[in-house]
This record gives C-alpha cells, sequence and structure tokens, in this order.
C-alpha cells in the first residue's frame, strides 16, 4: 500500500509501540495513511532514537517487541492504515558490551563468524577507544579489572563494561592484584584498550561520523545484507509493514548497487495473501547538494524529504535582505568570512583533529594504487596525502557513486566542479596527482582495478562524513546570519531561493519521484520547522532586526559580558525564533524552563563550533559565563533583562510568522510527493536542536482540538482540511500535474501560484510570500489590500485571473478545488 501521508514518531521505552497503538484514531481523523517509525530494532538499552542497533535480527523488546508491533499494525490496518519503518544499513552500536555479534569478534577476532560484518584492519588488534584516560593511567587507577566470579572470565571496566577474552586465555588468568599480569594478558587480546581521544588518529575499523560507539557494517558483503535484513524481509512478505526508509545511506560502500539489490529482494518475496499488492515503498536518507538530484536508476522512491525543507524554507526567505543581514553579522560579530571560507575551514579542521586515521587508511589504498601503474609508481604518501586532502577540503557533494566502469557519468559534472575548485589549491608540481585521483573516481585511472576500487571505496566514504561533520556540525555553528538557513541539507551559501527555482525543483520531483517525502522537520532538525518560519521574517525586515537587536545588546551591556559577540548574535536569534507559544514574559517558571532548554541548545552549539569550547576539551569557563549570560537575559526579576522586548516583538512579528507558517504547511501538503508530519508537528513546532525536538509529544491537546473541544490552531486546521482533501483526491496528488501559473503587477513576487491537475480535477493553489514588512505590528496573517496594488494571477481563462488583494484579504493561503463533476471547493481563506 503506498503512503499518501505519513506521521513519524520516535520510539523508545518511554514511548512504546503500545503508545502509538493509542493515537492511530487520532492519527486517522488528521488524515495520515502510514505511520513511519523510528528504527524498531534492539537497540541498545534505553536509547531514544533507536539508530544503534545492537540486533537487527529482532523488534526491541523496550518498546514492545513483536507482539506490540503485531498489535500496533491490525490498529492499523483496522482503519486501512499501514507502516513504514526506518531501517540502518550503514552501523550498530557497540557500547556497553550489549551488542553480541560485537562481542564475538573481539573474543574471536578475525576468525570470528561476524568478523566480515565490520570494516576492521586486522593488520593491528582492533583499537577500543573506550578508556577515560590513556592505558597505563587507568590501569594503575584500577578502572581495568579481571572478573573470574562469572562462568566466563572477562576484562571489567569501571566497573561495569565486560570486554570478553580469548578462549585460550581463560586458565592461567593473573592475580587480581597483578597489574603486569593483566596488561600482558591485554596485550594478547584481539583488541587493544585505549584512550577514547586516541580514536580519531589511531582508529582501525570505521564507525559512523566521530562516534566510537557506532561500528559500520560491511553490507555490501551478501551475507551480511541477508542476515542483517531477514527481519525486514519478513515483516515484508507478512505484510507488517508497507516499506522502509534507509537511513544515512551515503555511508555505505555502494549506495546504488545496495538499493537496486534490496528493490529486486523486496520484488522477489512472495506475500501472504492478505498483504497488499502494491511494491515495497523504499525511500533514502540522502543529503543533496546544490544542483544534486538523486540518481533515477536506483530503484527508491525518492528521498526522505530534506531537499524538500530546504526547498520551502530558502523560498519564505526574502532575496532583498541578504546583503543587509550578512553585513549586519559581519559587523557585530566581527566575523568576516564567507560560508564558503567558513566551510573551507571547518573541513580543513575536521580532516586534522576527527578523521586522522580513514585519511591515513584512504591514502595508503591509492599508494597501493599509485603503485600498480609505473607512471605514477613514484609518488610517495605525503603526495597522495595532500591530493585527497585538498580534494576533501573542496568536495561540492556528499560523494560520488560507483567504481571502475560502474562510476556513473552523471557524476561527471560532480568531478569537473571539483576539478575547478581543487586547482588552485594543488601544491607546485602536483596538480597531475589531483588530476590522476579524479580519473580513478571516474573509473578511468590507470591500474589495478581491485586496488582501484577499494582506494575509491575509502574516498567515498570519508567524503560523507566530511561534508556532514564539517558543514552541519560545525560551519553552521560558525556562521549565523540568519540560523533558519543553516539546518540538515540547507544550501547555507544562499539565504532566499526564487519562486522559478521552487516551481523546477517541484515539477522535477513530480516527474522522477512522485512518491518523494516531502519533509518540514525531522529528529535531525537543527530548528523547528516553525523557528525557521519565524526567523525567515527577520529576512523581510532587516533593518527593524538591525535596530532591536543592537538595542537588545547595549540592554543587556553584551560587550562587557565576556561573551563573544557572534555566540550572543546566535543566542538573540534564538531567543525570538524559539519563543514557546503563549509564553509571557513575567512566567517565572516558564522562563526558568525556556533556560533550561536554551542552556542545552547554547552548551552544544559552543562546543560544535569548536572555536571557543569543544566536545573533546570543554571551555567550562567560557560555558559558565555564556551560560550566566543567558540567565541574565530571561530572568524576570532583573531590569536589564531581555524578556519583555524579546516577547513584545515576538508579538510585534506575529502575524507574519504565522503566515509563513502557513505558507510552509499549504506548501507541504500540495505540491507533488508525500507530505511527512514529524511528531507534534501538526501544531506549532519552536523546537531546538536533538535532543529538545524529541521531547514528549501532548497528543490528548491535539486531539481535543480535532474533537472540537478546545479550539483550533490555524496550523492544525489548514492541515486537517489538506489531508482530507488528498484522502478525497488521492489520485489528484499521487498522479495530478504540477503546472505553474502567472503572475503579474508589483508584487508579482510575493506569489506562488500552481495548479494540480487529473482528469477532469484541478486544484488551485496561491501562497503569498516574503510580506512581514507591511504586517509588522499587525495579528492578521495577510498584508493590507492597497499594498498588493493591481497584482493578478491567471488561473486560466479571464474568468479565473484573481486579484491578489481579495484572495489575501484575510489569509496567506488560497486553495481552491473545482471538478466536475463532483464540484468541491474550499473557501479562499482557509487558513484563517
Amino acid at each position: 500500500m503506498s503512503p499518501r501521508a505519513t506521521y513519524r514518531i520516535q520510539f523508545h521505552r518511554d514511548f512504546p509501540l503500545a503508545r502509538a497503538e493509542e493515537i492511530v484514531p487520532y492519527l486517522d481523523r488528521l488524515g495520515v495513511s502510514h505511520l513511519y517509525a523510528s528504527p524498531i530494532t534492539a537497540a541498545v538499552p534505553g536509547s531514544q532514537h533507536g539508530y544503534d542497533v545492537v540486533d537487527p535480527t529482532r523488534v526491541n523488546p523496550e518498546i514492545g517487541g513483536e507482539d506490540g508491533l503485531r498489535s500496533l499494525v491490525a490498529a492499523l490496518h483496522d482503519r486501512g492504515m499501514g507502516l513504514i519503518i526506518d531501517i540502518v544499513p550503514n552501523h550498530m552500536g557497540v557500547a556497553g558490551g550489549h551488542n553480541r555479534y560485537w562481542n564475538d569478534v573481539l573474543r574471536h577476532g578475525p576468525a570470528s563468524e561476524y568478523a566480515n560484518w565490520f570494516d576492521i584492519d586486522w593488520r593491528e588488534p582492533l583499537l577500543l577507544p573506550i578508556l577515560g584516560a590513556p592505558f597505563a593511567e587507568a590501569l594503575a587507577a584500577g578502572d581495568i579489572a579481571l572478573d573470574c566470579s562469572a562462568a566466563e572470565p572477562a576484562v571489567v571496566l569501571y566497573g561495569e563494561q565486560r570486554l570478553p577474552l580469548r578462549p585460550d586465555d581463560r586458565e592461567a588468568l593473573p592475580a587480581a592484584d597483578d597489574h603486569e599480569g593483566l596488561a600482558a594478558l591485554l596485550e594478547r587480546q584481539h583488541y587493544r584498550l585505549a584512550w577514547w581521544r586516541q580514536a580519531n588518529d589511531e582508529l582501525n575499523w570505521r564507525r559512523f561520523f566521530t562516534i566510537n560507539d557506532l561500528a559500520g557494517l560491511r553490507i555490501e558483503d551478501p551475507d551480511v545484507f541477508e542476515q542483517t535484513h531477514a527481519l525486514y524481509f519478513r515483516l515484508w512478505q507478512e505484510g507488517l509493514i508497507d516499506g522502509v526508509r534507509i537511513d544515512h545511506i551515503d555511508g555505505l560502500s555502494d549506495p546504488a548497487g545496495y538499493c537496486r539489490t534490496l528493490r529486486a529482494r523486496f520484488n522477489a518475496l512472495e506475500r501472504t495473501a492478505a498483504a497488499p499488492k502494491d511494491p515495497a515503498y523504499i525511500v533514502v536518507e540522502k543529503i543533496l547538494g546544490p544542483g544534486e538530484t538523486l540518481p533515477t536508476d536506483w530503484g527508491v522512491d525518492g528521498t526522505s524529504g530534506y531537499d524538500f525543507m530546504e526547498d520551502v524554507s530558502a523560498l519564505l526567505h526574502d532575496p532583498a535582505g541578504e546583503p543587509e543581514m550578512i553585513d549586519l553579522w559581519q559587523r557585530f560579530s566581527g566575523r568576516t568570512l564567507t560560508f564558503e571560507e567558513e566551510e573551507l575551514q571547518a573541513r580543513q579542521d575536521m580532516l586534522s583533529w576527527g578523521f586522522e586515521g580513514q585519511l591515513c587508511a584512504c591514502t595508503e589504498s591509492f599508494l597501493a594504487l599509485a603503485r600498480s601503474d609505473p607512471a605514477s609508481a613514484g609518488w610517495t604518501s605525503a603526495m597522495l596525502r595532500r591530493g585527497i586532502s585538498r580534494l576533501l577540503w573542496v568536495f561540492p557533494v556528499y560523494r560520488t557513486y560507483g567504481t571502475g566502469a560502474a562510476a556513473p557519468t552523471s557524476d561527471a559534472a560532480v568531478r569537473e566542479r571539483l576539478r575547478e575548485a581543487v586547482a588552485r589549491f594543488a601544491p607546485p608540481g602536483e596538480a597531475t596527482v589531483t588530476e590522476r585521483i579524479l580519473q580513478w573516481l571516474g573509473g578511468t585511472g590507470p591500474g589495478d582495478a581491485d586496488l582501484a576500487a577499494e582506494a575509491v571505496r575509502r574516498f567515498q566514504q570519508l567524503s560523507a562524513p566530511i561534508a556532514a561533520k564539517a558543514v552541519e556540525d560545525t560551519a553552521f555553528y560558525r556562521f549565523a546570519p540568519l540560523l533558519s538557513r543553516l539546518d540538515v541539507g540547507f544550501d547555507a551559501h544562499r539565504m532566499a531561493s526564487s519562486i522559478d527555482d521552487f516551481h523546477r525543483a517541484c515539477s522535477r520531483r513530480r516527474n522522477d519521484f512522485p512518491l518523494a517525502m516531502l519533509a518540514t522537520a525531522t529528529h535531525d532538525h537543527k530548528r523547528g520547522e516553525d523557528v525557521r518560519a519565524r526567523l525567515a521574517v527577520l529576512s523581510a525586515i532587516p533593518l527593524l532586526w538591525r535596530e532591536r537587536l543592537e538595542a537588545w545588546d547595549e540592554m543587556a551591556d553584551g560587550r562587557d559580558c565576556g561573551v563573544a559577540a557572534a555566540d550572543r548574535y546566535a543566542l538573540y536569534q534564538m531567543i525570538y525564533g524559539c519563543w514557546p507559544e503563549g509564553l509571557e514574559a513575567d512566567d517565572r517558571d516558564g522562563l526558568a524552563e525556556y533556560r533550561e532548554r536554551l542552556g542545552a541548545w547554547q552548551e552544544k552549539s559552543l562546543r560544535e563550533g569548536k572555536l571557543r569550547s569543544s566536545w573533546a576539551l570543554p571551555n567550562t569557563h567560557y560555558e559558565d559565563a555564556a551560560r550566566q549570560f543567558l540567565e541574565s537575559l530571561l530572568d524576570p526579576a532583573r531590569r536589564d533583562g531581555l524578556a519583555v522586548p524579546i516577547h513584545a516583538f515576538v508579538h510585534e512579528t506575529a502575524g507574519a510568522a504565522l503566515a509563513n507558517m502557513l505558507v510552509q504547511a499549504g506548501l507541504h501538503f500540495t505540491v507533488p510527493g508525500v507530505p511527512d508530519s514529524y511528531q507534534g508537528c501538526e501544531l506549532p513546532d519552536y523546537s531546538m536542536v536533538d535532543p529538545d525536538n524529541r521531547r514528549p509529544v501532548d497528543f490528548a491537546r491535539r486531539q481535543d482540538m480535532l474533537a472540537d473541544t478546545l479550539p483550533v490552531h490555524p496550523k492544525l486546521r489548514l492541515i486537517r482540511e489538506l489531508l482530507l482533501l488528498r484522502v478525497q483526491h488521492p489520485q489528484l496528488f499521487r498522479n495530478g500535474s504540477y503546472e505553474p501559473v502567472k503572475v503579474s503587477g508589483p508584487r508579482k513576487d510575493h506569489v506562488i501560484a500552481f495548479e494540480r491537475r487529473h482528469e477532469d480535477t484541478v486544484l488551485r493553489c496561491a501562497f503569498a510570500l516574503r510580506c512581514a514588512a507591511p504586517m509588522v505590528g499587525s495579528d492578521k496573517t495577510s498584508p493590507p489590500g492597497w499594498w498588493w496594488g493591481d497584482t493578478q494571477i491567471a488561473f486560466g481563462s479571464g474568468a479565473l485571473d484573481r486579484v491578489a488583494a481579495d484572495i489575501f484579504s484575510d489569509s496567506t493561503a488560497f486553495v481552491v478545488l473545482a471538478g466536475e463533476p463532483p464540484t468541491a471547493q474550499l473557501p479562499g481563506n482557509i487558513a484563517c
């Protein structure tokens, strides 16, 4: 059963499958067709997200196990609904001794039946960087001990984690106080205990990004693929799931090959008679770089929606405000680097600080390849390292795909962009090195084919985490002209996009991936969808924002507080952008809770930015100063506090912010694709970065709104109406055309309009854009009529032309459905 609209739920022990079963009637009434679940397989005990899978062969007992899953699916099926699950083929959780496969590898080393599951270089013992201090220091402190009380002796760390011993080392064990004997015993193991700080430089196995608790899987091995996917295939055969979302597809050695294999395996399975006959729904978590598109030959239905999140967010921002916003940021913060320069520095930093082990392994692979061809046999390891590094500094996308003859021609454009970008960094006389590496990436370079495949694989599995960690987890915390343009999958080089850009993206999605997911919020977002909508208002009123910002900083004595101006600038944006709905400036308890949430964001922001603090070595003195400054800003007892003026600015821009919120929601549920609602976001979402964006959702309040026992928020009303429209006209939204509509007049750049057609049914949509300036101080969600002038929207023949001032008289959204027969019409002020 193909999805019509999905609803994402984050499962964990405090929100098990049974809790989701309780809200199935609500989701059905909302108009959702599929519940879209975070990973349901067994994870590290207590996991709040499920991506640290320890056993992919069984449903997580902490969330209810397979019995709980079957009960939930039965409730969904009773209402004609289905289930899509998130799967994690790239890595497994290996912390705490909970992963039996990893434990077997530690016990038996290369001889383990699971040794081929993990990407380990066995030339040295497997490095375990899990000590809180260097080995000798930890040993002397008694942090490492031997426990022989159980049936199987084990090494115990810090009195908690148990590590297995080689089978032939279980006799003649040293005494408990024999440190030299224990050290000698550990020297004989298949693993080497090490300080956690050694991981970045010495790790000899692939991990997920820079997380030592997540070990990369060799899913390209057919045996590993089958064993780790057996549960998913069985659930599909029995009709318990309708599809999957593939986590971190770019981490795999061959994403395209994996997707095609997965599609083929699903297609080949015979389902039970009661199961729907539609093909499996498959989407991938793929971050697309500027100008990059998802290949159409992978056998998937599209992405999980980060690209749409970027498209709609960029559309909400006013391009005219960019110069002022950049100028304000540079003057206030003192940071004058462009985002391109910030990204370059962040890539250089991450390559040096976080991926030395992977970079060395990649260099070694290319050195072996170079020596297999006489023309490059004399190249040194240092020359290749420089070439690889410089390519990674300027890599324009997450990665390229395929090796040798399997390298797709579509990547040629990426390599050409890379060739141009790297030219200025090539050391004298070494341009031939980067050129040859580019040839190897394209499958045309000389040398041994097997060595080339291995070298290119290592490069591809290094470029993706460098992009993620350098851009999203470093540069995004150093560059803050407008935080709403800094989120997962966003193009921070631009503040806004054109209406034509948005139309092109929608048309391309309609033609190539009509069932792609459309996301506006995820479990990974940096800021909630309505935080971004509110902050986008600032792009349309940059001079007013400058005035308020400078006044706030003067009131708070910001220059004398010991907190860097750049960090104050980001903080002011967050206080304004995330201000909770209903929070009053004199609400002591509410402000205290808000300060706690902001404090958690602030700490993460400072450490991710790696300029004045870091996760590796937190600068507690600076973090304390920043936290004290935050506390003072939102302390209602302080005369120089900012709760009152910031709260006043939130109210002053409330109408404009709500307008953006409704436009975002309106587009989300009307353009081509499958809209995905992240848990709770049918009401305003003012969340921050995780774990704040995974807080409990008040479903009772939402249910009461749908039952009309509480006033319905305009956002929920709009989403409900549009989802019902999708229920009533599924073919229109699944197969209908997407046709941009011409807008003319003085405000033509402030309206996006289009039609969706299927047979005799036509959906006409228009949304007002970037209208904040004339709305400041008003609670209306549209500007006054005079502002529009004679702007017109040409929906068809002259009789259908509409004057913008009329259709946006009360609302920012205009949605009309017409068909013969039947005829149905939604009011033009649907969003009011």
